[in-house]
């Protein structure tokens, strides 16, 4: 039916889904996938957007776009309703198929029932009047992934049915002597590193891909993880492989060694990325007995381009580059991508996927923003990134500056200064404006999260030992932070020394002090 579908077979007791709906072989998933296409068609769709947890009628609806030459957006469910309607209105979106839960945050839409291989959704079609500008994309579209948002309005990326397969493949190569029957999701199918490097993979393989509801694994929106109940659930489901964002996995690790337990002993390997990770972490998890792999990859490559391997693992490294990568490092230290590449970012004009100031040496590379080497073995190390942008633990994209902005629209805040790179939530360094006290700040910080994301709230903050001038040394002369040196003077009071806290039922607890905020 289309190329997601030119994959193994796998056996009869093996389906290729289970959801909470129950157990999907080819035949259920197939047609589902033909009642989502005929819907698609009759709604005379060409740009469909899915907000919904994980479960089948995901995996049906991509078939279904695929199928029918549509470009998929997938929305995570844990973006703002606006950022839910930039995306909408940037990817030139027609026609939108959700959960029923979901579909109340739209209530201005007709929403039409939508059965999906028995599974009740809800469908809106024609969100583009006319006209509405057409989708500016790329020839050869056909998926379309938003970032968490660097920004309040997130950056599409627009790729190929044929780069992510090729993607897929890589993994699938490298994965396949473990002998993978079963593949369990525990980050959002909306995700592109789930999507390709779990779903896709997976299902080429020919192995069940298990797909409970987020919630059920303990996920509390997209930055809070109840590990307990996150232990007890893989524990349950015995799945041979899953892919976890670097805190997730601090969190397993540090209750795991307060439990006094081994891993799950059905687990092959645990892939790990999004953020960086490091070799302490990674070194604690196999004395645990997590068959863990850091990798590394990024939206505009199709998602994963290097991983360790069981027997060819580095700790501190992010492995050897997979079979459809190729990776050089610039003169400047810049790790350059080539092999599989986007397409183009959605709505920009000029050449599709080129960066205005680049120098490559072959057409399709890519300059990632992080610096590294490549060692002589040929594992990759990674040494930071050239940009500001911060990427927290949950490997969340967030720019500084954004949450900076939204702090200082407050009058008590005069500056603000936001950190929390490789953090699981993000911290500031604030200074009052003249008159306001810390009960102002707090206020300001609290009204400022519920403006935003969660993965973009301000976790703890401090007061500032000083105003962010260049009297100060906290400011260049005009005017801009000097960020490592706000953080070098106030890490100790943020907590940001040494370990993490060790985890509570959720998330580790601020560490209180006279000068420290938790929000």
């Amino acid at each position: 039916m289309n190329a997601f579908m030119n994959s193994p077979t796998p056996s009869p007791a093996r389906p290729v889904l289970e959801d909470r709906h129950g157990a999907w072989d080819d035949a259920c998933l197939a047609q589902a996938t033909a009642q989502a296409a005929e819907a698609l068609q009759q709604a005379g769709t060409r740009v469909l957007a899915t907000v919904m947890d994980n479960r089948a009628p995901f995996v049906a609806l991509d078939d279904a776009a695929v199928a029918t030459a549509c470009v998929h957006v997938p929305l995570p469910t844990f973006f703002t309703p606006a950022q839910w309607g930039h995306a909408l209105q940037q990817a030139a979106v027609d026609t939108l198929v959700v959960d029923p839960m979901v579909a109340a945050a739209w209530p201005m839409l007709d929403w039409m029932p939508l059965d999906v291989g028995g599974v009740p959704m809800r469908l809106a079609r024609g969100l583009r009047p006319a006209g509405a500008a057409p989708l500016r994309a790329p020839a050869g579209t056909s998926h379309i992934t938003f970032t968490s948002g660097s920004t309040g309005d997130p950056k599409g990326v627009c790729l190929s049915t044929a780069a992510l397969a090729d993607v897929a493949d890589g993994v699938v190569h490298a994965l396949a002597p473990l002998g993978v029957q079963r593949h369990l999701a525990v980050l959002p199918l909306s995700v592109l590193l789930e999507h390709v490097a779990g779903l896709m993979a997976a299902r080429r393989h020919g192995a069940t891909v298990l797909l409970p509801p987020l919630a059920s694994l303990g996920w509390q929106g997209s930055s809070r993880l109840d590990i307990a109940v996150f232990d007890a659930r893989v524990r349950e489901l015995a799945p041979h492989t899953l892919i976890l964002l670097p805190h997730m996995l601090r969190l397993w690790c540090e209750a795991l060694a307060a439990w006094k337990r081994q891993a799950p002993p059905s687990l092959k390997f645990v892939a790990v990325g999004g953020a960086a990770v490091g070799a302490t972490l990674v070194e604690k998890a196999w004395s645990l007995g997590l068959p863990v792999g850091e990798g590394y990859g990024l939206s505009e490559c199709g998602s994963v381009q290097t991983l360790n391997l069981p027997g060819e693992s580095r700790a501190g490294s992010v492995g050897r580059p997979l079979a459809h990568a190729r990776l050089r490092v610039a003169d400047d230290g810049e790790i350059w991508v080539a092999g599989t590449r986007f397409l183009g970012y959605l709505g920009d004009a000029g050449e599709p996927g080129r960066p205005a100031s680049s120098a490559p040496a072959s057409h399709d590379e890519w300059p990632t923003g992080d610096l590294g080497h490549i060692d002589a073995d040929g594992f990759v190390h990674l040494q930071g990134r050239k940009s500001q942008r911060l990427i927290t633990a949950y490997g969340r994209n967030v720019s500084p500056e954004w949450v900076e902005s939204a702090l200082q629209q407050h009058d008590a805040v005069a500056q603000a200064v936001v950190l929390g790179d490789g953090q699981p939530a993000l911290s500031a360094v604030l200074w009052p404006a003249r008159g306001a006290d810390a009960v102002d700040l707090a206020t300001a910080v609290q009204a400022t999260n519920r403006q935003l994301p969660d993965y973009a709230r301000i976790g703890r903050w401090v007061l500032g030992t000083a105003a962010f001038t260049a009297e100060t040394g906290l400011a260049t002369a005009n005017g801009r932070p000097r960020r490592r040196v706000v953080l070098e003077r106030h890490a100790a009071l943020l907590g940001l020394l040494g370990p993490h806290p060790a985890p509570t039922a959720t998330e580790p607890q601020a560490e209180r002090g006279a000068a420290l905020h938790a929000s």
